[in-house]
C-alpha cells in the first residue's frame, strides 16, 4: 500500500510540476515575449526619429 501510494505521489507531483512549467512557458510565449518585441520596436523607432531630427537641424 505505502508502495504504490509513493509512486503515485511521485508521479502526481512530476505531473503538477510539468503543467506548471508548461503553463509558464506558454504564458511567457503568448504575453511577455510580444510586448518585449513591442517595447524594442518602439525603441528603434525613438532613435530613428532622434537621428532624423539631428541631422535635420545640422548646418
Amino acid at each position: 500500500m505505502t508502495k504504490h501510494f509513493v509512486k503515485g505521489f511521485i508521479l502526481g507531483s512530476l505531473t503538477a510540476l510539468g503543467a506548471v512549467a508548461g503553463s509558464v512557458f506558454a504564458f511567457k510565449k503568448t504575453v511577455i515575449e510580444p510586448q518585449e518585441e513591442y517595447d524594442n520596436k518602439i525603441e528603434e523607432n525613438r532613435r530613428r526619429a532622434n537621428r532624423k531630427s539631428h541631422a535635420a537641424h545640422q548646418g
